[in-house]
């Protein structure tokens, strides 16, 4: 498990020709709680700073006088041949956006700079970043147990108690590397990408992308998040984050969604990926609202009054895994977009969706028309709140005591 306190030390190197830019994300990032942040306008001086520092995170601007970003990302690869390459590229050209993903750079930002965006991104790839590092240890210890294991055979025969616990030692090894894969990517890519690594020479592909023409993205914040911990004991924290959240896990597990990620306070999951599902919308409902109802209990245990906007969606997406050793499953779209803008457009305590996704709900949910808002970047979009099921939806998700009872 990664601390958060590793990824703010994580070091981050910002490269590009324009000073206002570096200033920029200099702000965003310090202001955030990352410590460590160097800078430079010229990108021949990269390399040799990557060769002496090795940056946990390098945004790196595409457009440069003199030597661009896919020069720099090729010196790079240099530096650390087949190994993880830790770069956000800085472009707004779709085409450059794509090969800079097949030279190996791991996401993009655009600027103006959307400072949730770029935090969010620079959060979800130093976390990636420790997770890999974190796999490499363990893969190390358990390719040296099986070399002890095989040069030894001999004597664990003829010692067979030993034997068994060197045996079981290997399978915990291996059950560990199995649980970090899955902690990042959904069971059905995890076994696609071992499938193809088996054929090739052992390493993953660099890129797998699917499309999928109808899903459903769910987006959730705690209101005021930041106010209500400040000044909270971080373990404390810590403890009352991984309670709400493991209980949105388990509602993700028992609806059928694939939750994606956790951003500080943020909460992302998907119905319809990587497996469609005809019932997509009506997972991402019924989520929605057992989520709703589970903060409900979380607050009643605890005392606390805390509040959720929930914003969900429906639409096209793309599903992929980004990366060579060590991958993310994410999404992206117009879909996934306009998700997040109903989530940060939406009220606290209620679900706020789309037209789209409430035309596909039909008669199975409650729904109360917002009317038609100015959301950021896409403009009028007519809107609505999931008020509740009707009688011919499925009930809310029983608690194992409230099944127990029934």
């Amino acid at each position: 498990m990664v601390n958060e306190p590793d990824i703010f030390n994580a070091s981050i190197l910002i490269v590009d020709d324009l000073e206002f830019n570096i200033r920029v994300l200099d702000r965003m990032l310090r202001n955030a709680g990352y410590t460590s942040i160097a800078t430079t306008t010229d990108p021949l001086v990269v390399c040799a700073l990557h060769r002496k520092n090795r940056y946990g995170l390098i945004l790196l601007d595409i457009e440069m006088p003199g030597m661009d970003g896919f020069q720099v990302m090729e010196g790079l690869k240099e530096i650390e041949p087949g190994d993880y390459l830790p770069v956000i590229v800085i472009t707004g050209h779709p085409d450059y956006k794509l090969r800079a993903l097949q030279i190996g750079a791991k996401d993009f930002i655009s600027a103006p700079f959307d400072r949730a965006e770029v935090l969010a991104r620079v959060h979800n790839l130093l976390e990636v970043r420790l997770l890999h590092e974190e796999s490499k240890r363990h893969s190390k210890a358990l390719e040296q147990s099986l070399r002890e294991v095989e040069a030894n055979r001999e004597v664990i025969l003829r010692q067979s108690a030993e034997a068994k616990r060197l045996y079981d030692q290997v399978l915990a090894e291996q059950n560990k590397s199995e649980r970090l894969l899955l902690n990042v990517l959904p069971r059905a890519i995890a076994e696609r990408l071992k499938e193809q690594s088996s054929v090739t020479d052992g390493s993953f592909p660099t890129l797998i992308a699917d499309g999928f023409p109808d899903v459903t993205v769910l987006f959730a914040d705690i209101v005021g998040f930041t106010k209500f911990s400040a000044g909270m004991n971080p373990g404390k924290l810590v403890v009352l984050l991984n309670e709400i959240f493991s209980g949105f896990d388990s509602i993700a597990d028992h609806r059928g969604l694939e939750k994606i990620k956790t951003i500080g306070d943020a909460y992302m999951a998907v119905a319809g990926i990587p497996v469609p599902a005809a019932d997509h919308v009506a997972r991402a409902a019924h989520m929605a609202l057992d989520m709703l109802d589970a903060l409900a209990a979380f607050n009643k245990r605890s005392s606390y009054a805390l509040q959720m906007r929930i914003g969900i969606n429906s639409g096209a997406a793309v599903a992929g895994v980004i990366g060579k050793r060590k991958f993310i499953y994410d999404l992206w779209g117009d879909a996934v977009n306009i998700a997040s803008r109903m989530e940060s457009h939406g009220v606290g305590g209620r679900v706020h969706m789309t037209d789209a996704t409430r035309r596909r709900l039909g008669k199975q949910f409650l729904a109360e028309e917002r009317g038609v808002i100015d959301v950021k970047d896409v403009g009028e979009v007519r809107t609505w709140f999931l008020t509740g099921r009707n009688s011919a939806a499925e009930p809310a998700m029983q608690t194992p005591k409230e099944k127990q009872q029934a």
